[in-house]
């Protein structure tokens, strides 16, 4: 009779499981800058202390406005977020493992993916220090401790909202959670060790957020009915509307009043990190490198990504 409890109790287990894996996962797609942060956004910075260190040549901002002019028809937020040529001829870095002396990936193992000699080894320049909301900390927090996948969905540079995802894991290792922040960002084309100003497939912005969002719900088999998104900007109502479970965050004008037509959840976040909770970030990160085993886990959560979805880009 006991035996065939738990044969039963088994195969409902079993069953439960199937279940759940035939319905598909569940991903919480997170916006940064606005959302996560507060403006003025990662790029905007790291853009003044580049040009503080005046490591823009002159030419960059022609290079720019011709651009822009070739980008006018499709409306002023694809000029100011989808035109990289700023970045033309200016060392490219790797912001992936937060630490100070990443290579790009075209300089592995010391060469270029060409096969020359590579450049000297880029050390990472001092990126801005994401200051994460802390309602937002909380929010992530509790989508971690219920199993669903962490992604960030920027226009940002793929770099900077790498690192923006190394400090939010160590935000969350300080809270007991270590858990693997997932990016889809937009790339910029390397050559040489340094960026050439052209973007690789198209910007993280408007549609193609949603559009990344399918491929990446498709590829990892997410249920997106049952999906959260979170963004704040006029940029934002098409991730939203990817998912069944969307919200405005500190939403612009724009988005305050699509989410009120559509029924759509408005969060107002706005109180910062204490600094206290920085540092404890900043310990965490320190001792995510001391202890092995952290590390090694949230590696191997992270490596159960699919290599290779360069257009959502999920890394």
């Amino acid at each position: 009779m006991e035996r065939r409890e738990e044969v039963e109790e088994v195969r409902g287990t079993k069953e439960r499981e199937e279940s759940q894996e035939a319905l598909g996962g569940v991903a919480a797609f997170f916006d940064l800058d606005g959302t996560l942060t507060r403006l003025p956004s990662l790029e905007r910075r790291f853009f003044r202390m580049l040009r503080y260190r005046r490591e823009i040549p002159v030419r960059n901002y022609l290079a720019w406005l011709r651009e822009a002019i070739r980008l006018a028809p499709r409306g002023m937020s694809v000029i100011l977020q989808a035109n990289k040529m700023y970045l033309r001829g200016v060392r490219s870095f790797d912001g992936r493992d937060g630490s100070d002396d990443d290579l790009s990936p075209g300089h592995k193992d010391g060469h270029q993916a060409g096969g020359q000699a590579s450049a000297p080894q880029r050390r990472n320049p001092r990126l801005p220090v994401p200051a994460f909301f802390a309602e937002a900390i909380e929010r992530i927090a509790w989508h971690a401790g219920q199993g669903h996948a962490i992604v960030l969905v920027s226009g940002t540079l793929e770099p900077l909202a790498e690192g923006a995802a190394r400090a939010l894991e160590a935000v969350l290792a300080g809270h007991g959670k270590f858990v693997p922040i997932r990016v889809c960002a937009t790339r910029v084309e390397k050559m040489d060790g340094r960026w050439t100003g052209r973007i690789l497939s198209e910007a993280i912005i408007g549609e193609e957020k949603a559009r990344a969002v399918k491929r990446i719900a498709e590829e990892t088999k997410l249920n997106l009915a049952q999906c959260f998104a979170y963004g704040d900007s006029v940029n934002d109502p098409w991730l939203l509307a990817a998912v069944g479970r969307p919200a405005a965050v500190n939403p612009s004008k724009g988005l305050a009043r699509i989410a009120r037509m559509r029924g759509w959840p408005i969060l107002r976040w706005e109180k910062e990190e204490s600094e206290t909770q920085r540092r404890t970030a900043g310990r965490s990160t320190k001792n995510l490198t001391k202890n092995p085993a952290a590390a090694k886990g949230v590696r191997e959560r992270r490596s159960l990504e699919k290599p290779g979805v360069s257009s959502g880009n999920l890394r």
